[in-house]
């Protein structure tokens, strides 16, 4: 931007604002949008090919070493000590936006109903969007309450009421233990699977994880709770966005055919969207309520992303050395803010050297 001068500082903060307000990933959103400023259709086009094509490419590669070697004892070496710096990843990402997010109790209050509605098992969808209802509602009523300590009196105790009778059901949730059959490979079904990913993630990517797991291992059978951190750990190894996840799933569902498919299908919103949001950008910057329910859908998004961390850290934090990786993982992240590539390489090195030295 700086040397290029294509947008002032003060549009590209704006572009930014837009593409907060779209779901999708931000930063291919972003690069598609000054593609779109800069050449029209083709500028659009271009862009978006190139800002996304050298990551799917070398996520495709490893992708077809995971599904050739994957079987070797090696590989398994190499995971154990990556997987526990992925949670540290995932934890420092949360911690990072919560202090943006959470700035009083209403967001709090929301993201705990969230994460125990989603423990719960209901669906990512409607606690994303319906959080995000919810959560303008309840501002709008505090912004015409007489008074804030009224609206204490009757709000707090009102979600306290129904946190203790959540907490209280909870703890006699049980997952059972029955053998899941998994659904028949489509290419099809992978397309619209992902293109719904590509069109409702809102906030950062990690967002993605919770669809990812509730589709493709609970409802689709079609990954394990490992192959789903496997995943995710590649994604964080290469660089470029984090939904080229996609390709990687993918390939290890349904070959190349399907690798391209579920790339496609998860970028390609992101285009459209870019093109029908730019006549009205500028005024949807200026409305209120926009502002307000993209603050509700970050809460539920964090939300969503504290549970599947939850959910993935009992597979990949298995014995005291993984949890020793993953506190000094997010120490280093919190004091030193390295580039999490090392981290992850160097959590290669320590599974590596557990099996080999130990």
């Amino acid at each position: 931007m700086r040397r290029r001068q294509w947008v002032s500082e003060e549009d590209f903060v704006d572009l930014i604002g837009v593409t907060n307000l779209i779901p999708g990933p931000s930063s291919t959103e972003l690069a598609i949008y000054l593609g779109y400023l800069r050449a029209g259709w083709p500028g659009l086009l271009v862009a978006g090919v190139c800002f996304i094509g050298p990551a799917m490419l070398i996520v495709l590669a490893l992708a077809w070493a995971y599904v050739t070697y994957g079987a070797l004892p090696q590989i398994d070496w190499l995971f154990y000590g990556i997987q526990p710096v992925v949670v540290a990843i995932i934890a420092h990402a949360i911690w990072n936006l919560g202090r943006t997010v959470f700035k009083g109790l209403l967001p709090v209050g929301l993201a705990i109903l969230v994460l125990v509605c989603y423990f719960f098992g209901v669906n990512v969808l409607l606690l994303l969007f319906g959080g995000a209802a919810l959560y303008g509602l309840l501002r709008l009523l505090i912004a015409r309450w007489p008074t804030k300590s009224k609206v204490a009196s009757f709000v707090v105790p009102l979600l306290g009421a129904h946190f203790q009778a959540s907490f209280e059901s909870l703890g006699s949730f049980v997952r059972t233990g029955a053998v899941a059959v998994a659904a028949p490979i489509s290419l099809g079904v992978v397309f619209l699977t992902f293109l719904k990913f590509g069109s409702v993630v809102y906030g950062s990517g990690y967002t993605l994880l919770a669809f990812l797991r509730t589709d493709l291992v609970q409802n689709l059978h079609w990954l394990t709770d490992k192959q789903l951190l496997d995943a995710v750990s590649i994604g964080q190894f290469t660089p470029g966005p984090v939904f080229t996840t996609a390709t990687f799933i993918g390939y290890v569902i349904g070959g190349w055919p399907a690798a391209l498919l579920a790339t496609l299908a998860m970028f390609l919103p992101s285009f459209v969207l870019i093109a029908l949001i730019h006549p009205v950008a500028s005024r949807l910057r200026q409305v209120a309520w926009t502002a307000t329910l993209l603050d509700g859908v970050n809460a539920a998004a964090l939300a969503l992303m504290t549970g599947v961390l939850i959910q993935i850290g009992q597979h990949a934090l298995v014995d005291v050395l993984t949890w020793a990786v993953a506190a000094l993982a997010f120490a280093a992240l919190v004091r030193f803010k390295p580039n999490s590539m090392w981290l992850i390489l160097a959590g290669a090195v320590i599974g590596l050297l557990r099996f080999w030295v130990f």
